[in-house]
């Protein structure tokens, strides 16, 4: 690499690592905070000037968002390790090649989930039990909603690439940019034209549009690795596979923890449509202390993967254990004002009693400990980042997802409240967190103590 690139990317590799990561992850958290806050904007307004069935549309549509695009924004995190794997290795063509056949994957599976989720978005409502007053609103949420997947994709994709080089400012300045512009229309959609759930969609896709028109305008910019080039636009086979044996087990990952997820709505939704507002604005709550310690995951993946990459092996075990520290910390300062400021929080959402009596049983349940699912996520990063991705995946199927309906068949069926449904969250978070440290315990000690520079992935 040339003198501009080694001072841009080297410094992962080399010297102390704590403040570097704590400077790094900082603004991926205001970047995910961030987009939380446009997105409970879409909620608070429309629950505040449209109504509680509106709430509750828009609300109870995430989980299956989350189910249709995971496997494809997993890829992104396949983009992120094979480049930091490449940045770690020194192999600037190759960093190229994959940036370009990141944007071309992006573009295709973003065309593909915007006809697939309008085509089919209304049955699957229909089997997830949706209330017949939710249900109508809901579908045309989500037709609209789905056209903005192919900006999405770019977005992400975008963003983990420049993650993986260290650049996490950037995205942080697209995403505010964007996500103002996404608010000032809600306001005008919803109040103004009195568009409800269609404005709030419309709002979020027109906002989504432009973040990736900003992301797209800087790798054409750029004069580094990531410099895109139209006329370079097509799929490398090495780079799409490498990519697909990160990427695919951690977007089917993320699928699966979506059906778990599904199915739990599937059972908050039999408790009537003050529950299913409640918990939807609880999960948006939630989403901010998620999101925090997801930024340490990123950490770890874009950290963990140069050093492995560079072959590393002490630096690896390093970055993992800060990152864990990290999150903890994150996590709990997340978790705990989160659950002590509930009740104020649900007011933002709804003015409705039953509604804020809803969202604070989950709140009760979940948010203290969810520094659990942070310790979880970081050692499921870690284990990507030197190419392990198939094993987190299928733990996480047993110890986590499987768990879930298990106990939702036969536990929360002997015992049917909210309460016993939600505890089955931090139950699957402490068996899957204990599997992935033995698997990161064993995987770690196959690396070599000293090796050349590895571009394969394991």
């Amino acid at each position: 690499m040339g003198k501009e690139d080694k001072k841009d990317y080297s410094n992962m590799i080399t010297g102390p690592t704590f403040f570097k990561m704590v400077m790094f992850s900082i603004p991926v958290i205001l970047s995910g905070v961030l987009q939380l806050l446009f997105n409970a904007a879409d909620i608070i307004v429309v629950g505040k000037f449209a109504g509680d069935e509106s709430l509750a549309a828009v609300g109870s549509t995430s989980a299956l968002i989350n189910l249709f695009t995971n496997v494809f924004i997993g890829l992104s995190v396949g983009s992120n390790v094979i480049i930091a794997h490449f940045i770690g290795a020194g192999d600037k063509e190759r960093v190229s090649r994959t940036v370009h056949t990141s944007i071309v994957l992006s573009i295709v599976s973003g065309i593909f989930l915007a006809i697939f989720g309008f085509l089919f978005a209304n049955p699957v409502l229909k089997l997830m039990g949706s209330p017949d007053n939710v249900i109508g609103l809901a579908t045309l949420y989500l037709k609209i909603y789905f056209m903005g997947m192919p900006a999405l994709l770019i977005y992400n994709f975008g963003s983990a690439m420049m993650r993986a080089i260290g650049d996490t400012k950037r995205p942080l300045y697209f995403l505010t940019t964007s996500g103002v512009l996404n608010v000032i229309l809600n306001m005008i959609l919803v109040i103004c034209f009195s568009l409800g759930v269609a404005g709030v969609a419309i709002a979020t896709v027109v906002s989504e549009y432009l973040s990736a028109i900003f992301i797209l305008w800087f790798l054409v910019r750029k004069s580094d690795v990531l410099k895109l080039e139209f006329k370079n636009l097509r799929i490398d086979k090495y780079v799409l596979l490498k990519i697909i044996q990160i990427g695919f087990p951690a977007g089917l990952q993320g699928t699966i923890f979506s059906l778990s997820n599904v199915v739990i709505q599937s059972a908050v939704n039999s408790f009537g449509s003050n529950v299913v507002a409640g918990n939807s604005a609880t999960m948006n709550i939630e989403g901010f202390v998620y999101m925090a310690m997801n930024a340490i995951y990123q950490t770890s993946l874009t950290f963990v993967g140069q050093n492995y990459g560079a072959g590393k092996k002490k630096r690896v075990l390093k970055c993992t254990l800060q990152c864990e520290l990290i999150v903890i910390i994150v996590g709990l300062i997340f978790g705990t004002t989160g659950s002590i400021f509930s009740t104020e929080l649900l007011h933002i959402y709804s003015d409705s009693a039953a509604v804020i009596a809803a969202g604070k049983i989950r709140c009760m349940y979940i948010l203290p400990i969810y520094f659990l699912c942070g310790c979880m996520e970081v050692m499921v990063g870690s284990l990507r980042a030197i190419g392990q991705s198939v094993i987190p995946m299928i733990t996480s199927m047993i110890g986590a997802c499987a768990l879930r309906l298990v106990w939702i068949a036969t536990v929360f069926q002997f015992r049917r409240t909210t309460g016993m449904l939600y505890i089955s969250y931090p139950i699957s978070w402490i068996v899957t967190l204990m599997a992935h440290i033995a698997f990161f315990i064993y995987f770690y000690k196959k690396i070599p103590e000293e090796r050349q520079a590895n571009t394969q992935v394991a």
